[in-house]
């Protein structure tokens, strides 16, 4: 982890550059990430908004600026920042999987499937992006697909604890109660906690 010293030094050194170059946009994108890194948002959003009028492609300062948005939560901006980073890069999976997440917490479930699965298309193995198109489904009621997108979020990564979690609580909802418990007490082993009452909804189904 970087010091206070070494993000001083840093944030002088890009100081220093800007100060021969005041439209370097590379300096003022490292001068947000700087920032952003230390929590000092407004800071870092004035920083990232001067690198995207100075430079040509700062898909990743639109990105970054979404980041610090949901941190302050305010979904709508974290939209519009990865509509922006998309629109420049359009193969960018990880701005569709971030769309698709701050749609499905704002319950946009259409919107949020249609860009995590545009995630999935440019990456599939983005495991996040699965994780959350499973979570969407359970949203909308559709078990079955939860159960499916889980199921393949696991044949790509087998050891995500958070994925074996979600996809026993879709297997209790389709009322198969001996696979929700190998998944649950997968989590556990994998190290997750999941939430007591799912525990204890599970219990009576447990053999004897």
């Amino acid at each position: 982890m970087l010091k206070p010293q070494d993000f001083e030094d840093f944030i002088a050194e890009q100081r220093k550059i800007l100060a021969g170059n005041p439209g370097c946009a590379s300096a003022q994108y490292n001068l947000g990430v700087s920032y952003m890194q230390q929590g000092k948002y407004p800071e870092a959003i004035a920083a990232f908004e001067e690198a995207i009028a100075n430079g040509g492609r700062m898909f990743e300062a639109y990105v970054n600026l979404g980041y610090i948005y949901f941190q302050l939560g305010e979904l709508e901006k974290v939209v519009e920042a990865n509509k922006q980073a998309v629109a420049i890069e359009p193969r960018y999976a990880r701005g569709y999987a971030n769309l698709g997440f701050a749609y499905a917490q704002m319950g946009k479930s259409e919107e949020a499937i249609a860009a995590l699965e545009k995630a999935i298309e440019l990456n599939p193995r983005i495991v996040q992006a699965w994780n959350n198109l499973a979570n969407v489904y359970l949203q909308k009621g559709d078990i079955e697909r939860a159960v499916a997108t889980g199921r393949k979020l696991l044949e790509i990564a087998p050891d995500f604890a958070l994925g074996h979690n979600n996809l026993a609580y879709a297997y209790y909802l389709k009322g198969d109660y001996a696979r929700a418990i190998e998944h649950v007490d997968r989590a556990r082993e994998l190290g997750f906690t999941p939430h007591p009452e799912f525990l204890k909804e599970l219990e009576p189904y447990r053999q004897a």
